[in-house]
């Protein structure tokens, strides 16, 4: 009876309504008047629910301006550490995904509970990586080559017997052009766990030139005219200067080494150009490279 009264005296359009359904139908009184009171039950849901909305849109909004200020951030810290800029884009995505994720299921969290979905997504985790391993130690070795700089495009690197430039810096292998022009893939995981020989990490190299003369010749003349080519060529570096030595005593001839130091990617220039004109230049000289010799002793 007081729910009638109370309905009587309604000025709201909603209890106006009901009053005319019941009026209409006496017999659904109850049904009416309970969908009326689920309807006031939801709205007091509602608005108690209204400081956690407040909370989770300020929320939202803040993580996903953390998320992009915090991409920025890493992308300087990429520059700093000289990391091939082709990665930059893809690394800053991954760590604004993971923060936007966080910050959607953070929220998510304050409205529904998502114990029995984290723990789904948790066991098919699991399940992908155990299937994937092979193609995440490649991924985690990626990402350790393009993070510690051990070479960059570009470089002529050697890596368990394989040679050539640099190519291709990708997150599953990495491309390298050998001196006679064949593409060679490796995967990063091979390249994390060998040697890795990076020979145009500094902006110098030393070139070491061997030279055989005979024991007839002059040795000190011999060294004159190697280091007089050495001075008087320009790929060749002064300091530090050229010298040559007196390497060992060979069957056949006395073996000097010259070192020289040169840029980097002058290297094989340089090596070249020694190996002709020290020819050259003995032949001037009455200079002979003796061939190998046997003496054979007859006995009678």
């Amino acid at each position: 009876m007081k729910i009638f009264f109370n309905l009587l005296n309604a000025e709201t359009t909603t209890q106006q309504n009901v009053l005319t359904d019941i009026a209409n139908d006496p017999s659904k009184a109850g049904s009416t008047l309970l969908d009326w009171w689920q309807e006031l039950d939801l709205i007091n849901k509602f608005i108690d629910k209204i400081p956690t909305i407040v909370v989770a849109v300020f929320f939202f909004i803040a993580g996903f301006a953390v998320a992009k200020f915090a991409g920025k951030l890493v992308v300087k810290a990429l520059e700093k550490k000289h990391v091939d800029p082709s990665v930059y884009n893809f690394i800053r995505r991954i760590v604004t995904a993971s923060i936007k994720l966080f910050v959607v299921m953070t929220v998510a969290s304050m409205f529904f509970d998502l114990s029995s979905f984290l723990a789904a997504i948790g066991g098919a985790g699991l399940a992908a990586g155990l299937g994937l391993q092979a193609s995440v130690s490649q991924f985690a070795s990626g990402l350790q080559i393009l993070i510690n700089h051990p070479f960059k495009t570009g470089d002529f690197v050697e890596v368990n017997g394989i040679s050539g430039s640099v190519s291709d810096i990708r997150f599953m292998n990495t491309v390298i052009t050998t001196a006679d022009n064949k593409r060679i893939i490796i995967p990063n995981a091979h390249i994390t766990s060998n040697h890795i020989i990076n020979y145009s990490a500094e902006n110098k190299r030393l070139v070491n030139l061997n030279f055989g003369i005979s024991y007839s010749d002059d040795i000190a003349k011999a060294k004159q005219v190697i280091l007089d080519i050495a001075y008087a060529e320009e790929l060749i570096l002064k300091d530090p200067e050229p010298k040559v030595f007196v390497n060992s005593h060979e069957a056949s001839a006395v073996q000097l080494v010259a070192k020289i130091w040169c840029n980097t990617e002058n290297y094989w220039d340089t090596y070249f150009m020694m190996q002709e004109k020290v020819k050259l230049a003995f032949d001037e000289n009455g200079i002979s490279i003796p061939f190998n010799q046997l003496d054979v002793h007859i006995h009678q």
